[in-house]
């Protein structure tokens, strides 16, 4: 069984309701290290792609994620919606014109999300951002997909623990990209509020599988 727009569309619902429902916990975690508006600027940004899927159906998975992209760019503040923008257009184009999502090809469009954040942040595996959620999640995504059962729900159940596993892990480190890097010393003990969105995104794609 791949996946098909029906999934898609409940991911991105999912999506908003994460958004809407750890809203306050994001602009928490942002506080102390950024700029207090993460959760308010994904909040908006999904709420906005609910309202343009509404207004324009989409008829594969890779339409529904370029219009989250479109979306996403337009409507998220500070330095989320071009990475997630990106992140979003470039699995909607490693998904091409497929109504059938099946469990390598989800996987390909997983790193290819991941592959636009770096690019576009510029940030590596250990500099307490959004990647260190994304890179876990994609190398567990390719781990289960390489099992060979096909089994898709496995493939983004793995991504989602890896994710939250992820964000958990940037405790600890020294900020050294976007606005917390500003901090130094001060930045360790915090959680990236990034890499706490991802998770949530990713754990909601899992959730529209089952």
């Amino acid at each position: 069984m791949g996946l098909d727009v029906g999934w898609a569309v409940r991911w991105l619902t999912l999506s908003a309701q994460a958004m809407a429902e750890h809203r306050v916990e994001l602009i928490e975690l942002d506080r102390p290290i950024g700029d207090s508006d993460h959760g308010e600027n994904m909040d908006r940004g999904f709420k906005a792609v609910m309202d343009k899927l509404a207004e324009t159906p989409p008829e594969t998975p890779a339409a529904a994620l370029k219009l989250t992209a479109m979306t996403l760019m337009s409507k998220v503040g500070g330095a989320a919606g071009p990475l997630y923008g990106t992140a979003f257009l470039r699995a909607a184009t490693a998904l091409g014109e497929a109504s059938d999502v099946d469990a390598a090809t989800l996987a390909a469009a997983l790193q290819a999300a991941r592959d636009g954040i770096v690019a576009r942040g510029k940030a590596e595996s250990g500099d307490k951002t959004m990647v260190d959620a994304w890179t876990p999640a994609i190398e567990a995504a390719a781990a289960a997909a390489g099992d060979g059962d096909g089994d898709v729900r496995k493939v983004l159940l793995a991504a989602a623990e890896a994710a939250e596993a992820g964000a958990v892990s940037t405790d600890p480190m020294l900020a050294r990209k976007g606005r917390a890097s500003y901090l130094g010393e001060r930045s360790i003990g915090h959680r990236d509020p990034g890499a706490v969105s991802s998770a949530l995104i990713l754990r909601a794609a899992a959730g529209a599988a089952e």
